[in-house]
C-alpha cells in the first residue's frame, strides 16, 4: 500500500510540475500566484520551489517597482526618503559584492566537481545519467520546437489544467485560471481526441505506473532530489558563513563608529578650548589696550608740565625733583608692563574716548580739572578738540591731550547724544615714539588717578542708568542709547553689562516702528563695537529672553533683531540659535510677529554657511505660506519663496512638494456623495481651511512660474538666451525626441496634468479656485509665447476636456503623446465631470489668451450652435457648457464675443439654440452691468418672449426673474413690467405660474414698485373665478400665489397695500380650500391676523360665515378662543397699560416684521420641500 501511494503521489508531482510549467509558459502568472499559495497551504513545498523562485526573480519582477509600489504617498519626508536611498545603495552593493564571490565560489566547486567525476568509477552511470537528461532535453526541445499551439490544442490543454486544478483540490487556482482565459469558455470540453473519460484516464496512469518509462522517470527523479538536497546543505552553509562575515563586518562598523564618536568629542573639546583661548586673548588685548592708554595719558601729562611756565622757579626746582623721582618709578614699571604684553620696541598709542559723557557730565570734568589744576600737586592738562561732542559707538574716555601737530593726530566722527539714529564712531590719538621715548620719564602720577576715575564715571553711569531710565520720558529715552553702549562696551562687570543690555532691549515697553528701528540700530552698533564672541554671549541671550514676552511688539524687536544681528555672530550661529529664534517666532499667536520673522528669514537665509537645514527651512517656507493671515502670506510669498530658491537651488524639489500639498489638500476633503458611481462622489466639499490653502499654494505656484521658465529657457538646446519665449523651432526639435528637455516636459507632463486633476476634483460653485487657476494659465501662456498655447497647452486642454479630435499632437515626442492621450476621458461619467470642471478651464485660461481671441469665438460657436445642430456630445451637456460658459462671463474682456453668439443663437429658427439661449442669458445676469442687461440682454429676452415656442417663451420668463432680481433701475423695471403683461394677457396657465414664480424669487431685492406690481396682479388673479376643474392645476396655482405673498409679507410693504391688495388676495386664497395646501393655509391665517390689527376677528367671522364653518379663522381668533381671551387678558393687564403708546407699537411692528421674515421658509418646513429651482442660492 505505502508503494502504491508512492507512486501516485509522484504520479500527481509529476503532473503539477507539467501544470506549473504550462501556466509559466503560458504566463498565466495570476493562476500560477494562486497555486503557488495553495501548494503552500497543502504543505508541497517542494512542488512550489519553481513557482517561489519565479515570482522572486528581480529580473522579472524587480525590488524598485515592488518598493514603489508600497511606498509612502506623494509628499513624504524628504529627508527619510533620502536616508533610505542611501540605505539601499549601500545594500545593493554589498548585495552585488555577495553575489560576485557566490559565483567565483560556484565556479570554483564545478571545477572540483568535474576533476572528481573524471577520477571516479562512478563515470559509467553518470554519464549514462547525463545522456538520459540530454535525451530528455533532446526530446523537450523536439516538443517545442513543434511550432505554435493552435486553438483547439490550446483550448484542451486548457481544459485540461483546469480538470487538474478540480481535482487537486485547487478551487480558488481553478477559478483564477478560468478568469484569465478570457478568450475560451473552458466550462464545456468538446468532445475531441484529448477528451477523456474518467475511466480510461484511470486505466492509463495506472499503466504509466508499471511501465519501465515510469520507473526511470522515478529514478531520475530520486537521484535530482538528492542532487536538490546537496545544493541545498551547500547554500545553507554558504549562508553561515556570509552570516558570520556579516557579523564580523557589522562589528568592525561598531567599532568604526565609536571611534568616530571619539573624534567628535576631541573636535568639540578642541573648539571649546579655541574659544576660551580666544577669551584670554580678548582680556590681554583689553590689558594691553588699558595700559597704552595710561602711558598715552602719562606722555600728555609730562608735555602739559613742560610747557607751563607760570610756576616759581623754587618751586618748580623742588616740583621737578619730585616729579621725576616719581615719574621715572611709574614709567619704568609701565614701560616694563607695556613690553612683556607688546614684545615690541616700537610704541604706537591708540586713545579711544571710554565714554561719551553727556553736557552736565563734561561740566563737572571740567570744574574737576580746574580744580586739580588750581592745586600745587599737579598739572592742567591741555583738552583735546574734535570735530564732535561724543558719540555712542566709541571706546576709552575723554581726555585732556597736547594739540601739537607733530605729536597728536586726531581723526573720527562722531555724533552727539540727539542724534540716536546715527553712525558709529571714534577718536583716535596717534602719539610719535620719539616723544614718548623722550617724555615719558616726565608723567606725572595724578593720570594714573584719572584712568580710574574715568573707570569709576563708567561705574557710577552704569549704577545710575537702571534708577534713571524709568523717570525719562518715553519720547526721550533713546538719548541715553550713548550712555548705556558706552556703558555696556567698557563696563568690567559681565553682570552689569548683561542688566545694561537687558535695560537696552526694555528701554521702552511697547516700542512703535520708529522707536524699534532707533534700539535696533544701537544693538548694531554695539555689536559692531565688541565683536562675535560678546554678541553671542550677551545680546542673543537677551533676545531668546524677550521671545515669549506678553507684549507683541517685544517680540517683534526679537523678530528684527534675528536678520540683523546674523551677520555679527559665526556662521554656525546662524543656522542653529538664531534660526531656531525664528522658527519659534513662526508660531507665534501675533500676526506682526510672524510677518516680521519671515522677513527676517528671508535676509537670514545668505547668511548660512550651508545648506545642512535646508529641509527645515523648506518646512518653514510652506508653513508661512499657508499662514492664516493674508499678510504673512503676501510676505512669504514676495520675499521668502525667491530667497528660498535663490540660497537652496531646489526648485524642483520645492515643486514636487508643492504639487503634492495641493492635490492632498483636495483630496481629504469628504465627497459631495457617497453613493459610488456618481459625478458628486468624485467632487469634494472644501472647507474654509482647505479652500485657503488651495489658493495660497496656487499663488505660490504663480510666484514660482519666473524661476520655472528662466530654467526651462536656460536648459532649451536651441533658443538664444537673450529670447524669453519658447519658438516654434524649438518646439520641432523637441518633437523629434532626440534631445532631453525634462525642465520644458515639467509644465505639461506634470504640472498642468495636476492642476486638471485639482479642478477634477472641485464642484461648480468653487469659482475662486477656477479663477486662481485660470490665471496661473494666463500667466504661463504669456510667458511660454503663444507657439506653445497653441501647440502644447491647447492639446492637453482639449483631450482633457473629452474633445479628443481637436487636438494636434504633432508636437509631442512619441513617449509624451501616449501620456497625454492617457487624460482623456474613460467613461460617462469621467466625461461629464470633465466638462463641469475642465471646460471652464479651457475656455477661459487656454482660449481666454489675448492671442486666442479668434478661436475662442470659433469654438463657442462650434460649441453651442454647430454641435446642437449636429446633433453631438453638447446636446447631453448643454447644462454644464452653460456654466463654463457662466464662468467664461466672469472675466469682463469676454462679454463681447459671449453676446455675439447668443445673437446668433436668438435669431435662429432651431428652438433647441433658443432655450439655451434662455438659459445661458439667465446665468450670465450677474456678471453684467445695467448697461450690458438693457443693451444686450433685456432684448434678446424680449426677442424670444415674442416667440410662438411656449418652451422658449417660459425660458425667457424665468431670466426676465433674474433681470428684476439684480437691477432695480427704472427703465429695466418698466420694460420687465411690459413683458410680464404681455405674458400674463396670454391667459395660460403655464404662464401666469411662470410669472409669478419668477417675480417671487426677485421680490426681496427688487425695487416697490416692482412689489406693487408684483401684488396688483395677484389680486386680480386670485379675485376673478377659477377657471379650471382640475383640482391638481387650481392647486399648484394657489401654491405659487402662496409662496408670492408669504415673500411680499417679509417686505416692507405701505399700509395701504396691505389694506387694499394683500389682505383681500388672502382672503381669495382662503375661499378655495380645496386647492390650498394646509401649511399655505396657517401661514395665511397668521399673516393675515398680524397685517390686519382690530379688523382680524371681524374678517375671520365673515370667513367662517361664508364657509358654513366654526373653526379655521374665526374659532382660533374669536373672543372665546384661546388668543382672544390672551388678547382681552392683555388689555387689563396695568403693566401693558403703563406702557407708553409709541413704543409699544414700535415693538409691536419690529416683532411683527421679524416674524414675517422667519416665516419665510416655515411653510417648506413644515411640507418638507426644498427651494426650488429658480429660486436665488
Amino acid at each position: 500500500m505505502e508503494a502504491v501511494g508512492g507512486a501516485a503521489e509522484e504520479r500527481w508531482a509529476s503532473l503539477c510540475n507539467c501544470v506549473v510549467n504550462f501556466l509559466l509558459e503560458e504566463k498565466y502568472h495570476l493562476t500560477a500566484l494562486e497555486l503557488l499559495q495553495e501548494l503552500q497551504e497543502d504543505g508541497r513545498h517542494a512542488q512550489a520551489l519553481r513557482l517561489r523562485s519565479f515570482f522572486s526573480d528581480p529580473a522579472f519582477f524587480p525590488p524598485d517597482l515592488v518598493a514603489r509600489a508600497s511606498s509612502s504617498p506623494p509628499g513624504a519626508d524628504p529627508q527619510s526618503l533620502l536616508e533610505e536611498k542611501i540605505a539601499a545603495e549601500e545594500k545593493l552593493a554589498l548585495t552585488e559584492y555577495d553575489l560576485r564571490l557566490a559565483k567565483e565560489d560556484l565556479t570554483c566547486l564545478k571545477l572540483e566537481l568535474q576533476k572528481q567525476q573524471e577520477s571516479s568509477p562512478d563515470n559509467t552511470i553518470d554519464a549514462s545519467a547525463h545522456e538520459g537528461f540530454n535525451q530528455q532535453d533532446q526530446r523537450d526541445v523536439k516538443i517545442s520546437a513543434l511550432g505554435p499551439l493552435k486553438d483547439n490544442e490550446r483550448k484542451d490543454l486548457n481544459c485540461a489544467v483546469k480538470e487538474y486544478l478540480l481535482l487537486a483540490g485547487y478551487r480558488l487556482a481553478a477559478m483564477t485560471f478560468i478568469e484569465e482565459v478570457l478568450d475560451q469558455d473552458l466550462d464545456v470540453w468538446t468532445n475531441s481526441s484529448a477528451c477523456v473519460p474518467d475511466a480510461l484516464r484511470r486505466y492509463y496512469y495506472q499503466y504509466l505506473s508499471s511501465t519501465t518509462e515510469a520507473a526511470e522517470e522515478k529514478i531520475s527523479i530520486l537521484r535530482e532530489n538528492e542532487a536538490l538536497k546537496k545544493d541545498s546543505e551547500r547554500l545553507y552553509a554558504e549562508k553561515d558563513s556570509w552570516m558570520k562575515t556579516s557579523e564580523l563586518a557589522n562589528n568592525q562598523v561598531a567599532a568604526l563608529r565609536k571611534s568616530l564618536d571619539a573624534a567628535h568629542m576631541d573636535i568639540k573639546e578642541k573648539e571649546k578650548m579655541v574659544r576660551d583661548l580666544k577669551q584670554s586673548l580678548d582680556v590681554h588685548r583689553k590689558e594691553l589696550n588699558d595700559c597704552r592708554a595710561e602711558i598715552t595719558a602719562l606722555k600728555m601729562h609730562i608735555e602739559g608740565t613742560q610747557s607751563s611756565k607760570q610756576m616759581p622757579v623754587g618751586d618748580t626746582d623742588v616740583f621737578s625733583t619730585q616729579l621725576n623721582a616719581n615719574s621715572m618709578g611709574e614709567a619704568a614699571a609701565l614701560i616694563n608692563e607695556h613690553e612683556n604684553l607688546k614684545g615690541t620696541e616700537s610704541i604706537t598709542i591708540k586713545l579711544v574716548s571710554a565714554a561719551a559723557l553727556t553736557e552736565d557730565t563734561r561740566k563737572d570734568h571740567k570744574n574737576t580739572e580746574s580744580t586739580i589744576e588750581g592745586s600745587p600737586d599737579s598739572e592742567a592738562p591741555v583738552p583735546c578738540s574734535t570735530a564732535g561732542g561724543g558719540g555712542y559707538g566709541t571706546s576709552g574716555y575723554e581726555s585732556g591731550t597736547d594739540t601739537s601737530p607733530e605729536g597728536i593726530s586726531v581723526n573720527g566722527t562722531q555724533h552727539g547724544a540727539g542724534n540716536s539714529q546715527g553712525n558709529s564712531g571714534s577718536i583716535s590719538v596717534y602719539v610719535s615714539e620719539d616723544k614718548v621715548n623722550t617724555e615719558i620719564v616726565e608723567s606725572p602720577s595724578i593720570h594714573k588717578s584719572s584712568y580710574k576715575m574715568a573707570l569709576e564715571t563708567i561705574k557710577i553711569v552704569s549704577d545710575a542708568l537702571p534708577k534713571i531710565v524709568p523717570y525719562v520720558l518715553i519720547n526721550h529715552r533713546e538719548e541715553l542709547l550713548p550712555l548705556i553702549i558706552c556703558a555696556i562696551e567698557r563696563h568690567p562687570d559681565s553682570d552689569v553689562r548683561d542688566s545694561l543690555t537687558h535695560t537696552l532691549f526694555n528701554l521702552i515697553k511697547r516700542p512703535d516702528g520708529q522707536q524699534r528701528r532707533i534700539i535696533m540700530d544701537a544693538c548694531v552698533e554695539l555689536a559692531t563695537s565688541v565683536g562675535e564672541m560678546r554678541t553671542e554671549t550677551e545680546l542673543l541671550p537677551q533676545c531668546w529672553e524677550q521671545i515669549n514676552h506678553q507684549y507683541e511688539e517685544r517680540r517683534l524687536l526679537v523678530a528684527q533683531s534675528c536678520g540683523e544681528l546674523a551677520i555679527y555672530v559665526r556662521p554656525e550661529i546662524r543656522d542653529s540659535l538664531i534660526l531656531s529664534i525664528v522658527q519659534q517666532l513662526v508660531e507665534d499667536s501675533a500676526t506682526v510677529v510672524r510677518e516680521a520673522a519671515t522677513h527676517n528669514l528671508a535676509l537670514l537665509l545668505p547668511l548660512f554657511p550651508n545648506m545642512d537645514k535646508y529641509y527645515k527651512v523648506e518646512e518653514l517656507l510652506f508653513q508661512l505660506v499657508r499662514d492664516p493671515s493674508g499678510v504673512v502670506v503676501d510676505v512669504a510669498l514676495r520675499e521668502l519663496v525667491p530667497a528660498v530658491v535663490g540660497w537652496g537651488g531646489k526648485l524642483d524639489q520645492i515643486l514636487r512638494v508643492l504639487l503634492s500639498h495641493i492635490l492632498a489638500s483636495a483630496q481629504r476633503c469628504p465627497s459631495v456623495s457617497g453613493v459610488e458611481g456618481t459625478i458628486d462622489s468624485h467632487l469634494r466639499v472644501l472647507g474654509e481651511q482647505e479652500r485657503w490653502t488651495i489658493e495660497v499654494l496656487l499663488r505660490m505656484l504663480t510666484e514660482l512660474l519666473p524661476f520655472i521658465h528662466q530654467k526651462a529657457i536656460e536648459t532649451c538646446p536651441s533658443v538664444d538666451p537673450s529670447e524669453n519665449y519658447i519658438s516654434e523651432s524649438s518646439l520641432k526639435l523637441y518633437a523629434t525626441g532626440e534631445t532631453e528637455w525634462s525642465a520644458f516636459e515639467w509644465m505639461h507632463t506634470e504640472c498642468l496634468p495636476d492642476l486638471i486633476k485639482l479642478a477634477c476634483l472641485l464642484p461648480a460653485k468653487e469659482d475662486s479656485l477656477r479663477t486662481v487657476i485660470t490665471k496661473y494659465l494666463l500667466a504661463v501662456s504669456g510667458r511660454y509665447g503663444k507657439d506653445y498655447l497653441e501647440h502644447i497647452m491647447l492639446p492637453v486642454f482639449l483631450i482633457a476636456a473629452g474633445d479628443i479630435d481637436s487636438g494636434d499632437f504633432i508636437y509631442f515626442p512619441l513617449s509624451i503623446q501616449s501620456k497625454v492621450r492617457g487624460f482623456r476621458p474613460k467613461t460617462s461619467v469621467a466625461e461629464k465631470i470633465a466638462i463641469i470642471c475642465v471646460l471652464p478651464l479651457l475656455l477661459s485660461g487656454i482660449l481666454g489668451s489675448p492671442s486666442s481671441r479668434q478661436q475662442l469665438e470659433e469654438y463657442l460657436r462650434k460649441l453651442l450652435i454647430q454641435n446642437t445642430k449636429d446633433g453631438s456630445f453638447s446636446m447631453h451637456h448643454t447644462a454644464e457648457i452653460i456654466d463654463a460658459i457662466r464662468f467664461l462671463c466672469i472675466f469682463e474682456e469676454h462679454h463681447g464675443v459671449i453676446f455675439h453668439i447668443l445673437w446668433e443663437m436668438v435669431v435662429s429658427s432651431d428652438t433647441n439654440l433658443k432655450t439655451s439661449a434662455a438659459a445661458l442669458l439667465k446665468a450670465l445676469v450677474p456678471y453684467v452691468g445695467v448697461k450690458v442687461a438693457s443693451t444686450h440682454v433685456l432684448p434678446a429676452l424680449i426677442t424670444l418672449g415674442s416667440d410662438q415656442n411656449s418652451a422658449v417663451k417660459y425660458a425667457s420668463i424665468d431670466a426676465l426673474g433674474a433681470v428684476a432680481q439684480h437691477f432695480k433701475s427704472d427703465m429695466v423695471v418698466d420694460k420687465i413690467h411690459i413683458q410680464m403683461d404681455a405674458f400674463l394677457e396670454d391667459g395660460s396657465h403655464e404662464a401666469t405660474i411662470s410669472v409669478i414664480r419668477a417675480l417671487a424669487v426677485a421680490v426681496p431685492h427688487s425695487t416697490d414698485r416692482l412689489r406693487e406690481y408684483l401684488l396688483t396682479k395677484i389680486f386680480r388673479l386670485t379675485s376673478a373665478p377659477p377657471t379650471e376643474n382640475n383640482v391638481e392645476r387650481r392647486r399648484e396655482r394657489a401654491n405659487v400665489f402662496c409662496e408670492a405673498l408669504r415673500a411680499l409679507d417679509a417686505t416692507d410693504l405701505p399700509a395701504s397695500s396691505v389694506r387694499d391688495l394683500l389682505l383681500p388676495s388672502i382672503q381669495n386664497l382662503l375661499k378655495d380650500v380645496d386647492a390650498l395646501d394646509p401649511a399655505h393655509k396657517e401661514a395665511l391665517e397668521v399673516i393675515g391676523r398680524e397685517r390686519s390689527g382690530g379688523t382680524l376677528e371681524s374678517i375671520g367671522k365673515a370667513m367662517g360665515a361664508h364657509l358654513g364653518i366654526a373653526t379655521s379663522v374665526s374659532s382660533f381668533f374669536g373672543e372665546s378662543s384661546l388668543l382672544g381671551k390672551k388678547e382681552g387678558g392683555e388689555q387689563h393687564d396695568p403693566a401693558a397699560a403703563s406702557v407708553p403708546p409709541q413704543v409699544g407699537l414700535q415693538t409691536q411692528q419690529e416683532n411683527t416684521r421679524f416674524g414675517r421674515i422667519m416665516r419665510g421658509g416655515f411653510g417648506d418646513m413644515l411640507r418638507g420641500k426644498a427651494k426650488g429651482g429658480d429660486e436665488p442660492s
